[in-house]
């Protein structure tokens, strides 16, 4: 165990130069800036009104790990032959994007509540949302962990087995980025004919655009990602076309940005928005709800399925009487 020592193949973007690299980040520096100091600033104004929406807050925390990966890679570009900052840049690139993957699910999780209570509440489909995130950390640990490891070692052994946990990490990352994809079209086609009472404002349907929007494009990013990855590794000096810097920042951080303004420009603080409390009594009736916290009660699974069956109840009498 020695090195860190200088990866013999080629990765996406290569190695940072000061004449290309050093304007390119320093003008995701300024976007990304932008991007959270607007994310910030919605957080703060809902907060002193009361209005907790938690994701412009971990929006605003992405835009500041990209301006830390852009600010590694300027500092790369600067000492190219420093191994340990090539190490953190490509930790910084990777671990990043995690968040829009698990804000856009959440989204999701939200519209599938709204549209089918009984099923969205359920103890089943909770604990698969939440198998994926802490599925989605572990992997990321994991993938940390080799990275750093592949860089320490020159056993052949060794890296073929860091190599397999990457390509099982960007796979997994890549199918997690489009879940929201059929989850979010299936919602819209069970739903057309179907009343749905739902928080927030805005369409229904232009809900579900944002988010399919979102998700086509975390979605480009993250097969990119690991599809190039999948490809047999070439030498460090004969990279293939798509391990381009274009490439590099068009399937990394431009992508990101666009995703993270679409966030900010939609408001999905006011679209994507539930009531404070809706956990305990399990649907999102504002009402309900707010008369829930109010006397600090708790509803009972039993509670909960009554109200949902009553929901769904009131539900199929306005549908028919929409038709």
């Amino acid at each position: 165990m020695g090195g860190p020592y200088a990866p013999k193949t080629a990765a996406l973007g290569g190695r940072p130069t000061k004449d290309l690299d050093v304007p390119i980040c320093a003008v995701f520096l300024f976007l990304f800036a932008a991007a959270g100091a607007g994310h910030m600033t919605i957080f703060q104004r809902n907060r002193k009104r009361g209005h907790k929406f938690i994701p412009s807050a971990v929006s605003f925390g992405f835009c500041m790990s990209r301006i830390g990966a852009n600010v590694i890679r300027i500092v790369w570009a600067c000492y190219p032959t420093n191994v340990s900052l090539a190490i953190a840049a490509q930790i910084f690139v990777a671990a990043g994007v995690l968040l829009l993957f698990v804000l856009n699910l959440i989204y999701t999780q939200r519209m599938l509540r709204a549209a089918f209570p009984a099923f969205g509440w359920s103890r089943p489909l909770s604990w698969t949302f939440k198998a994926l995130y802490l599925i989605v950390i572990i992997t990321i640990v994991m993938v940390i962990t080799v990275v750093i490891q592949s860089m320490y070692t020159l056993n052949a052994n060794t890296h073929r087995i860091d190599r397999d946990i990457q390509l099982y990490g960007l796979t997994y990352f890549a199918v997690v980025s489009f879940l929201p994809i059929p989850i979010v079209l299936a919602i819209l086609i069970l739903t057309r004919f179907r009343y749905v009472e739902h928080p927030g404002t805005g369409s229904w349907y232009t809900r579900a655009f944002i988010i399919l929007l979102a998700g086509c494009l975390l979605c480009l990013g993250a097969s990119f990602r690991a599809g190039t990855s999948w490809m047999n590794p070439r030498p460090v000096t004969d990279p293939a076309w798509y391990q381009s810097k274009a490439c590099f920042y068009i399937f990394n951080f431009a992508i990101d940005w666009t995703v993270v303004m679409i966030f900010l420009v939609s408001r999905k603080d006011k679209r994507m928005w539930v009531p404070n409390g809706s956990s305990k009594v399990r649907h999102y009736r504002i009402g309900d709800v707010a008369e829930s916290e109010k006397h600090g009660a708790e509803a009972s699974p039993e509670q909960s399925q009554i109200i949902v069956s009553a929901w769904n109840q009131q539900e199929e009498k306005d549908g028919k009487a929409l038709a």
